[in-house]
């Protein structure tokens, strides 16, 4: 049994993470949330209080940190007396995190595959770059490290383990994210600028034939018929969860696609040809160095800004092929959420949301012991059928389409 939580970060995922864990304090314990800008974490403690979100009276505290010196994180882990961290702070700050975890003995969970602020689009499998190097340690430290363990990575990855489960052969996995939401916005990102723009300015790979197949960015496009959203035209797009099921899933095809509607590719495109979403540094003609991405990131809206006007649904989830009783069969198994729903709960818009509550639902199956697995996993190493039942409670409700119709998930 685990105790006192630790997050790491104060972001639009960050406020969603700190309601849901306030929700369930009676479970969790003491929290404590701390970024580099301690008034950050202040703030969102507040909308906590705002909305009467603490389930029973306790401790919520706001730190200071940062989060890329490893050894203060590990001294505020000790100071807190947290024995589960958070972590949805930037991607770059993974693996600082993750070492105070093993140095702390303190379970870890993540919602995004470490990158290095200098390299973009490394060779895969991605998670064998940084993560996977320190599998060994997680597991002689007694450690629990659940990795992507957002929505996309995290809830798909379950889904591919509960697919797994009902057919006798999987020859497919596409996982599909469509954004049929509107934040009313001239041009936005839904999440971190710097983050969201490095992850299309690479080479697009994807798990096909029994090895990596590069694309270009915006170069395969597909129409999707899905619930609620309807038809969709969604783009092959290079992906965290990708890395791992496509270890897990050798012999059958793994991709991602994401929606993506025209404005934002036009705008996108001219951002890349201007040379604006470089990461390395050029100088000013006054002499003045700056990073290219860095300037687009302060001048465009903070995600976290959107959520008042967002309107409309998410749909995401996997479509799963393969074979059952020797005929070929399909699943589609998914989860729609709603963006002012999202807003009117946690003050977080639906992208936020569904990246939000997973890490709060792993978090309370650490603390009762059913997933305190004391060694590094990827999300489809575990048994779904806990997680997703509780899911389901927690605001993200999954859904199952097949030869027998569309209907609640749970087990």
């Amino acid at each position: 049994m685990k105790r006192n939580v630790l997050i790491i970060g104060a972001g639009g995922v960050a406020q969603v993470v700190a309601h849901k864990c306030a929700q369930h304090n009676d479970r969790l314990g003491d929290l404590h949330i701390a970024s580099r800008t301690r008034a950050k974490c202040e703030a969102i403690i507040a909308s906590v209080h705002e909305k009467n979100a603490m389930k029973v009276p306790g401790t919520f505290a706001a730190h200071a940190v940062d989060a890329m010196d490893s050894a203060a994180v590990a001294a505020l882990i000790r100071e807190t007396g947290a024995q589960i961290v958070i972590n949805v702070g930037s991607a770059f700050v993974n693996m600082t995190v993750l070492e105070a975890c093993i140095e702390t003995g303190a379970a870890y969970l993540d919602t995004a595959i470490h990158e290095d602020p200098e390299k973009i689009c490394e060779t895969p499998p991605w998670y064998g770059n940084y993560e996977w190097q320190r599998r060994d340690r997680c597991k002689a430290a007694g450690v629990t490290a659940i990795l992507g363990i957002g929505f996309d990575p995290g809830v798909v990855n379950a889904y591919a383990r509960v697919a797994e489960g009902m057919l006798d052969k999987i020859t497919s996995i596409d996982i599909v994210d469509i954004n049929a939401g509107s934040h009313g916005k001239w041009f936005a990102t839904n999440f971190d600028p710097e983050i969201n723009f490095r992850e299309f300015t690479g080479t697009v790979y994807s798990w096909q034939n029994g090895g990596w197949q590069t694309n270009k960015m915006f170069e395969v496009g597909q129409t999707w018929d899905l619930p609620v959203v309807g038809e969709q035209k969604a783009y092959l797009t290079g992906h965290d969860e990708v890395h791992s099921l496509s270890a897990r899933y050798k012999d059958a095809d793994v991709r991602f696609w994401m929606g993506f509607g025209d404005h934002y590719i036009n705008v996108f495109t001219v951002l890349k040809n201007l040379g604006l979403l470089s990461e390395q540094p050029v100088k000013t003609a006054e002499g003045q160095e700056v990073i290219p991405l860095k300037v687009v990131k302060a001048v465009l809206p903070d995600p976290a800004s959107l959520a008042p006007n967002y309107i409309g649904k998410t749909c995401i989830g996997d479509v799963v092929k393969g074979v059952k009783d020797g005929q070929p069969a399909e699943v589609f198994i998914y989860n729609v959420a709603d963006h002012k729903e999202a807003f009117e709960e946690v003050g977080s818009q639906g992208i936020s949301y569904t990246a939000g509550v997973p890490p709060v639902t792993a978090a309370l199956l650490i603390a009762d012991g059913t997933w305190d697995v004391g060694t590094m996993v990827n999300v489809e190493e575990l048994d779904p059928k806990p997680f997703i039942n509780l899911l389901n409670t927690m605001g993200l409700p999954s859904r199952i389409k097949d030869a027998q119709g569309d209907r609640p998930l749970d087990f």
